[in-house]
């Protein structure tokens, strides 16, 4: 089992070739191939690489699949006593990414 855990916007995600992930916004058309740098661990058969924090010679390749919205998120915001309610919302845009490879 080939596997990464790399750094993505902040977050870490474990990732593997042939599946799909969904990140923050890219910037990207569909359809696009992208490559990540900021590699924290790779498995590779037997082999385990470790970096300190990343691992300079190996990148991953991805491809955008599509550009969609998150999960909404309520603000509701009451103050008591005076009457004040205030309800927002937000809905954080999303990348959806390929793991195509992990290039060596």
């Amino acid at each position: 089992m080939t596997y990464a855990i790399i750094e993505a916007d902040g977050k870490q995600f474990w990732v593997q070739p042939g599946k799909y992930y969904d990140l923050n916004y890219i910037h990207g058309e569909p359809g696009d191939n992208i490559q990540l740098n900021r590699i924290l661990v790779v498995k590779q058969q037997d082999n385990i690489y470790l970096g300190k924090p990343c691992i300079k010679h190996i990148a991953i390749k991805a491809k955008i699949l599509k550009h969609l919205p998150g999960k909404k998120i309520n603000i509701f915001k009451i103050k008591p006593k005076k009457n004040s309610r205030k309800k927002s919302g937000h809905r954080q845009k999303l990348t959806r990414l390929l793991i195509e490879e992990i290039l060596n």
